[in-house]
């Protein structure tokens, strides 16, 4: 504070100066700064926030495959208003059909039907009128055979019904009738393979046509 008071006006005045240049220096830097910071905080909570939404997204779009519809034809007979062979969606049910075909008659028994049973090709409802036992007793739709009831049962088959199978001749015929009378009836159909003659390439033709049922 001495030293302040031994200088000279001038020397004073380019002091003050400095002085003041130096307190603006800092404040401008530091106006700087804190504008600098701000924005990078801004621009940080953006992409925290853009990048949230972009997993949020990933985890709520789930895409659905396409579900395959077809269109089967179905037969109506019976107490209905207009019977007849009509063309519906695979997803169908018989209530659908039976509305195409216009609807129940008046002595339709709708008791005996499944209205909420799904359609499938070649199907055949037949609506009884009231009073009338159908050949089922129970149900008035007749559906296509199941696939499994059209397989060979290699448990069961005699010669003629194996012989039909491809690569199975009257020789291998035997032996399968042999192998069920030697060891039991077969647990999986894969234990062909144990017969002499049916290799791989043969039980490959055979898989898709047999059953131990």
């Amino acid at each position: 504070m001495k030293y302040f008071r031994n200088l000279t006006v001038r020397e004073k005045v380019i002091l003050s100066i400095l002085a003041v240049s130096v307190g603006i220096s800092f404040l401008f830097y530091f106006n700087v700064f804190a504008e600098n910071q701000d924005n990078l905080s801004f621009d940080h909570a953006l992409l925290e926030s853009e990048g949230g939404e972009l997993q949020e997204t990933k985890e709520t779009v789930v895409e659905k495959p396409d579900e395959v519809v077809s269109v089967v034809l179905v037969d109506v007979k019976g107490a209905v208003v207009a019977p007849g062979v009509y063309e519906i969606n695979s997803n169908g049910r018989v209530k659908d059909v039976i509305k195409k075909a216009g609807g129940f008659l008046e002595d339709a028994d709708q008791v005996q039907l499944n209205l909420a049973s799904k359609v499938v090709d070649e199907m055949v409802i037949y609506v009884p009128i009231v009073g009338e036992v159908t050949s089922s007793s129970v149900s008035s739709v007749s559906e296509k055979p199941s696939v499994e009831s059209q397989l060979v049962s290699i448990n069961s088959a005699d010669l003629n019904e194996l012989q039909k199978l491809p690569g199975i001749g009257p020789a291998k015929a035997e032996a399968i009738v042999q192998f069920r009378e030697d060891n039991g009836s077969f647990t999986a159909i894969e234990e062909l393979m144990n017969i002499s003659g049916i290799g791989e390439k043969t039980f490959e033709k055979l898989k898709d046509l047999i059953t131990v049922q």
